[in-house]
């Protein structure tokens, strides 16, 4: 029976993946982080010798959106590349041949190229507010491919767009933009407030998963052979931020006004996944 670790396993991410390989079969192993500490090296190797897995979904990561970026710049280069170095590493040392890595689309060049294919990769300046988490991605990405070249393994990175569904985090200094807006609007309705206020113009362009999908999709290359070393999974969809805000606004049925704080960061212009290679 295939013996599967799933870092991360109660994050959105993580959680998606483990409905998904419920009902198949499989040995599916999950650890808490207070039973393992994915930054703590001789933990990692510890567990990696015991458990000998025959692969591994590597979707533990330190996550937020602009304003946690700005805020713990630090901590999410140093945790992001402590946790997937970690994996990564005892991953090949304890011969783990396959390992899917969940990467990001903040890789890409801020003024990337629309749609943004893989070959995008490393090819201009990258959106100051979150390139500290970016810079860890793309190092996993790296580690991966040639971890690949060096000792024919067989680990492939993935690079999802934004994503939504279970799970998600709607504290406001943590969340991403969906979550952040939905609580908003829920709170202000509940609150009888006359207005919400956006951050930034509204004009920058997003596309969204829903996380059930991203698993489906993470399996599926999983299992694929020989897989491009990354890919993008997303819709090829997106809309605009004020766009998403009326949909949130619409749906929970306030019925005040939205107004913009220009004091704060946009963040890339638009960021839409070329999927064709999915």
């Amino acid at each position: 029976m295939t013996k599967i670790f799933v870092a991360g396993h109660k994050g959105m991410v993580g959680s998606a993946i483990c409905r998904q390989l419920h009902n198949q079969d499989v040995e599916l192993v999950t650890a808490s982080r207070h039973e393992l500490d994915l930054t703590n090296q001789v933990q990692v190797k510890d567990f990696f010798s015991t458990h000998k897995f025959n692969e591994v979904y590597l979707a533990a990561a330190k996550v937020g959106g602009i304003h946690a970026n700005n805020t713990y710049p630090a901590d999410f280069i140093y945790q992001n590349l402590m946790i997937q170095n970690n994996i990564i590493h005892q991953s090949y040392k304890s011969g783990v041949k396959k390992l899917l890595f969940l990467g990001s689309s903040c890789i890409y060049p801020r003024l990337a190229k629309q749609p943004m294919n893989e070959e995008q990769l490393l090819s201009g300046y990258l959106e100051p507010t979150n390139e500290p988490y970016a810079v860890a991605k793309i190092a996993g990405i790296k580690m991966c491919d040639n971890y690949n070249r060096q000792y024919g393994l067989d680990y492939r990175s993935v690079m999802p767009t934004n994503l939504y569904g279970p799970g998600d985090i709607f504290d406001l200094e943590k969340s991403h933009v969906l979550p952040a807006l939905i609580r908003k609007f829920v709170e202000a309705k509940e609150m009888n407030k006359k207005e919400v206020i956006l951050w930034g113009s509204g004009k920058p362009r997003r596309e969204f998963l829903h996380v059930d999908d991203l698993a489906v999709g993470l399996i599926f290359l999983l299992k694929t052979k020989d897989p491009p070393d990354w890919v993008n999974l997303g819709t090829g969809k997106d809309q605009t931020i004020l766009e998403l805000a009326e949909m949130v606004k619409d749906i929970v049925g306030f019925q005040g006004s939205i107004t913009h704080d220009l004091s704060k960061p946009d963040g890339t212009p638009i960021k839409r996944l070329d999927v064709g290679l999915m």
